[in-house]
């Protein structure tokens, strides 16, 4: 308490409040925060809060255009219709309007919501006022704004806070949400599966088209290589025709024997020639010689010497030799 508050003759408005001095009953100043002198037994000062206030509307029976029986809570949120942003004369004015215009303003708003409610609701089907309560609030707050501006009071706004159907009407309600869910959730599972079929189609493709990159890699590769041998190849026959061209212009026949003992010593078998006939000559009717296929079938044959690869490559390379010493 503050100290001045005990001298008589001295009262104090605080920031939230606003007050009417009356002098001998009859309203005599509007008085703002701050001190105020007042003439003890003579003046008499009524102060109201003008911060935003509460009221709670208690559980109530409602009926339903279809007539049904809901339950129905709200609160309502209000303030005297006095600010700083208006001028003294209007702030003034509104309070006397609180004061003088209607008795215990909280319990009058109490009332006049249950029975602006009521009507609002009565109005509409259960299923509109238990799915649109925000506009069913908006409805409210207009309503309850225009009768209480008569009062000096400002309706903030309005809610519902409750409505509880007939306990028949909350299982239906209950069974069709259930539907409702078990259709989201049938529909929820489809979509996956067609985005997990759209996810597989699409994985397919991309293996296929995986596969065919690599099969046209592979195909451009064996292509590459062919090409690549039939180069060489060609320019290993380019080379042998030079060399013949250059080397076994007159013995054509020598180049042919060559040629069939290189053919004839690849697979690295061993035969068994006569020392006195001409290795080149031998292995070029190679047709008539048997080779060695084991111990046995050797020492039946009546040989003067075994010829290996290497000495037959040796003999070979002399021949060469020779036939471009000759040939020079």
């Amino acid at each position: 308490m503050h100290p001045l508050q005990i001298v008589p003759g001295v009262k104090i408005v605080h920031p939230e409040e606003r007050a009417a001095i009356e002098r001998l009953g009859d309203y005599h100043r509007y008085a703002e925060p701050g001190f105020h002198f007042v003439i003890p037994f003579i003046d008499q000062i009524n102060k109201v809060n003008i911060s935003e206030q509460m009221v709670n509307v208690e559980p109530s029976d409602m009926i339903t255009k279809e007539n049904l029986n809901a339950k129905v809570n709200l609160e309502a949120y209000f303030k005297p219709l006095i600010s700083p942003d208006q001028s003294r004369s209007e702030n003034e004015e509104n309070l006397k309007k609180v004061l003088y215009n209607v008795d215990d303003y909280e319990r009058q708003i109490v009332s006049l919501a249950t029975t602006t409610a009521r009507n609002v609701i009565g109005n509409k089907n259960f299923e509109k006022v238990n799915s649109k309560r925000q506009e069913l609030n908006q409805e409210l707050k207009k309503e309850l704004d225009e009768q209480t501006d008569a009062w000096g009071i400002d309706v903030v706004r309005v809610e519902l806070e409750e409505i509880t159907p007939p306990a028949d009407v909350q299982q239906a309600m209950n069974d069709r949400m259930e539907a409702e869910n078990e259709k989201e959730a049938a529909k929820d599972r489809a979509e996956a599966k067609e985005i997990e079929a759209d996810g597989e189609r699409r994985a397919e493709i991309e293996r296929a088209k995986g596969e065919r990159k690599a099969a046209i890699l592979e195909a451009e590769g064996k292509a590459k290589a062919i090409t690549k041998e039939a180069k060489a190849n060609a320019k290993r026959i380019e080379l042998v025709n030079n060399s013949i061209s250059q080397h076994f212009t007159s013995k054509p026949q020598e180049y042919k024997k060559l040629e069939t003992v290189v053919d004839s010593l690849k697979n690295g078998s061993k035969y068994v020639i006569d020392s006195d006939n001409d290795l080149t000559t031998v292995l070029s009717e190679v047709g008539g010689v048997t080779p060695i296929s084991d111990e046995n079938d050797s020492e039946d044959v009546d040989t003067d010497f075994d010829v290996d690869i290497e000495d037959a490559a040796e003999e070979i390379a002399d021949t060469q030799k020779r036939s471009v010493e000759s040939q020079g």
